[in-house]
C-alpha cells in the first residue's frame, strides 16, 4: 500500500509538468493533444502546488545525505498533499477520490515521521 501511495504521489507531483510538455512537445509525436485550458481552477492550483513545491524543496545543502533527502522530501511531500486537495475540490471521479485521500493521509504520516527523525537528528 505505501509503495502505491508514493507512486500516486509522485505521479501526482508530475502532473503539471507533463501537462505543460505535452502542451509544448505534443505536436511532435503526430498526435493531437486536448486543448490546454490554463485558467482552469483546477490547473492554476496544481501550477501554485508545483510552484510552492519546487521552491520550498531548494534547501541548503547540509553535505548529510540522510538530512538533506528528508529536509527535501517533506516539501516534496507536502506538495503531494497540496496537489491531491486539488484534486478533491475538483473531481468527480470516485477512484480519483479514493486516490487523493490516501495521498493525503500517506503522505501527512511521513511528514511526520520526518520531522521526528530530524528532531531525533537535532536538526532544525
Amino acid at each position: 500500500m505505501r509503495t502505491r501511495s508514493v507512486v500516486l504521489a509522485a505521479a501526482l507531483t508530475a502532473l503539471p509538468t507533463l501537462a505543460w510538455a505535452q502542451g509544448e512537445h505534443g505536436g511532435h509525436s503526430g498526435h493531437s493533444t486536448p486543448a490546454q485550458t490554463p485558467s482552469a481552477p483546477s490547473t492554476q492550483g496544481y501550477r501554485q502546488a508545483n510552484e510552492t513545491m519546487h521552491r520550498n524543496m531548494d534547501i541548503t545543502f547540509s553535505g548529510d545525505s540522510d538530512v538533506d533527502f528528508v529536509r527535501g522530501m517533506i516539501p516534496h511531500h507536502q506538495g503531494a498533499i497540496d496537489m491531491a486537495k486539488v484534486a478533491l475540490q475538483h473531481t468527480k471521479d470516485e477512484q480519483i477520490r479514493k486516490w487523493a485521500t490516501e495521498v493525503i493521509r500517506e503522505q501527512e504520516r511521513e511528514i511526520a515521521e520526518m520531522q521526528t527523525w530530524l528532531k531525533k537528528k537535532g536538526v532544525p
